[in-house]
């Protein structure tokens, strides 16, 4: 496989030259290679159905397998982070997650790594995006420095999730995307596979101009964070509906989709004691 681009200063989706339609204006600073792109899954990978625990009704956005097969070719490690409170609400279970959660995987996939929030908005988590804690965890068990990360998403939650853990963000806006949540993104993509390829398709500062096609999105990612991140490592324990996780720190992709246990799983929220 072709290791991804080292790339020199970039924004959140890779090296950024003058004039290019993602460019922001911004100053941006340098950073590795992309290792790990982590995408929301409801309105970012597949089409959002409210509280969805029928895997029948999973549909894939457009470009959604052809992104996530273009960044396993390169062997940049692949996830998803999604806020599910159906679950808090009593909405849906878990066990519906996980079903839903495989009918992706399966569609998509395998991902190296699922991180899931089931807290509503006023349970005080630090997992449930903007915070950050999904992208730690999900950094962590892909063994991911998260400056190393982008978090592909759809509202400005999921940038602004990827600014406080110290990652890059990308929005692909849609129709629930706030007017205000895209005008505040530093960097957007008109859809998933656009994203993607920005971070394929860019030249490094000093090489050759790539002969893929060209970026064609106007400019993604998050507000400042207004809230400090939680202190201490990013929260232990597999995310509650995880088909799989990233395995051990070996650089190895798992090998097979690992059954979700059936219950009782830990919360992602959980620190270390």
């Amino acid at each position: 496989m072709s290791p991804a681009k080292p790339v020199g200063p970039v924004g959140p989706v890779g090296p950024v030259s003058p004039g290019s339609p993602l460019s922001s204006g911004s100053p941006v600073r340098p950073v590795g290679p992309v290792k790990a792109v982590l995408f929301d899954r409801d309105g970012t990978l597949v089409h959002d159905v409210p509280y969805n625990g029928d895997p029948e009704r999973v549909r894939p956005v457009e470009g959604a397998r052809e992104a996530v097969a273009l960044l396993r070719a390169r062997d940049i490690r692949v996830g998803v982070v999604t806020n599910q409170s159906g679950v808090a609400r009593g909405l849906i279970s878990g066990t519906d997650v996980r079903r839903v959660n495989r009918r992706i995987d399966d569609l998509l996939g395998p991902f190296d790594v699922w991180a899931i929030c089931p807290h509503g908005p006023d349970d005080g988590c630090h997992c449930r995006k903007p915070q950050p804690g999904l992208v730690l965890w999900a950094a962590g068990r892909v063994c991911t420095d998260p400056a190393d990360c982008v978090v592909v998403g759809d509202i400005g939650a999921d940038t602004e999730a990827a600014a406080r853990a110290g990652a890059h963000g990308i929005l692909v806006p849609n129709a629930r995307t706030r007017p205000e949540e895209t005008e505040a993104a530093a960097h957007t993509a008109p859809d998933l596979l656009t994203a993607v390829r920005s971070l394929l398709d860019d030249p490094a500062p000093d090489g050759p101009a790539p002969d893929g096609p060209a970026l064609d999105g106007p400019a993604p990612d998050g507000p400042a964070p207004d809230g400090p991140a939680p202190d201490g490592p990013a929260p232990d324990g597999p995310a509650p509906d995880a088909p799989h996780d990233g395995g051990a720190c070996s650089g190895q992709r798992p090998a097979t989709t690992a059954p979700a246990p059936s219950g009782g799983a830990p919360d992602p929220c959980r620190r270390p004691s």
